[in-house]
């Protein structure tokens, strides 16, 4: 049995038809953690949908009428970028109800991990890029609600900014400066593609929620609104130059804010083979990646809850296997 819960339920499927987004993924897995033997029956609880008070914490009356009610205008579909329709709804409100359960149940296990979620680009208002509404934003806003934390932090590592997070949560700011340190293991000085990867420090956050976005600069969304850190990267970056900018990151916001709370969006985009994404990391790296953030939340005591965000892998069971060697990263750093 593991120590930690994984959260997951075969309605997490999204029907959506023939599209680049893998909505099988889920149940695969699910069906791979089960027959290769990491994980037992026992170690999966099953979410209830979040209910519409808790939508409510983060998105307006108004879309989440439209979004009940089917009368999404044509061009609030368009942007949503997936076919519309009820049971769809339904998915992305059982989706929000697996991060809640993951938040909570981190709180007391240390880790846990929802194996669908991360849907970071849905603003209060709308929905873009695949995502309805915020299942990460709305975890942690039913946490607050219920008096379990007050302080959290999300370290965002899908290809693609968080800009439905960085909206969500945007605080009062101070003029931009640099990161204190910058990463140089393996970064070329004589190539100013590779040196390109920028950070936006936007001051000390002065909210309730610390916004970390680790991404392709060059990649959606076109418009990325400010988080606490962003760490635009340039195309093709790789693994060891990623681990760097990851770990730089995380030093960085966790000197100026102590969350009780982390959520992980633990995008599987970044690999090579990503049909969406223009980065280089490879599987191994994807894993290293996962380790780093669990180790230094086990260190400073965080919990946390991760989400398997977006991979759109040529291969979907490449994708298959980002997401469970999250699963296998949590079991090697909090089992030790």
């Amino acid at each position: 049995m593991l120590p930690f819960k994984l959260v997951y339920s075969d309605d997490y499927y999204l029907p959506i038809g023939s599209h680049v987004f893998p909505a099988e993924k889920y149940k695969r897995i699910h069906d791979r953690l089960l027959a290769s033997g990491i994980a037992e029956p026992s170690d999966f609880v099953t979410p209830h949908p979040a209910t519409d008070g808790d939508v409510l914490l983060v998105h307006t009356p108004q879309y989440v009428e439209k979004l009940k009610t089917g009368t999404l205008g044509a061009l609030e579909q368009m942007e949503l970028e997936v076919p519309f329709s009820p049971e769809l709804v339904k998915a992305f409100w059982l989706a929000a109800g697996g991060s809640i359960l993951a938040a909570d149940s981190a709180l007391s296990n240390r880790i846990a991990i929802s194996i669908g979620g991360g849907f970071h680009h849905a603003f209060p208002d709308h929905g873009e890029g695949f995502c309805m509404i915020h299942d990460v934003a709305i975890a942690i806003r039913r946490m607050q609600r219920d008096g379990k934390i007050r302080y959290a932090m999300t370290v965002d590592c899908d290809v693609h900014q968080g800009n439905g997070t960085a909206a969500i949560f945007a605080g009062t700011r101070t003029a931009s400066v640099p990161l204190p340190s910058v990463p140089t293991s393996t970064l070329n000085p004589a190539n100013p593609a590779t040196t390109a990867a920028q950070t936006q420090m936007h001051g000390r956050n002065t909210g309730d929620v610390f916004t970390i976005s680790l991404h392709q600069e060059n990649n959606y969304p076109a418009w990325k609104p400010p988080s606490s850190i962003d760490i635009d990267l340039p195309d093709e970056i790789g693994d060891d130059d990623y681990l760097a900018w990851l770990d730089n990151a995380l030093s960085s916001g966790l000197r100026q804010f102590d969350p009780e709370l982390l959520c992980y969006i633990a995008g599987a985009d970044p690999y090579r083979e990503d049909q969406l994404g223009g980065l280089s990391l490879t599987l191994d790296g994807l894993k290293k990646r996962d380790e780093l953030v669990f180790r230094v939340a086990k260190a400073r005591g965080i919990p946390v809850m991760v989400t398997l965000a977006g991979g759109y892998a040529r291969n979907v069971e490449d994708t298959v296997t980002i997401h469970c060697n999250t699963v296998i990263a949590a079991i090697e750093v909090f089992t030790k």
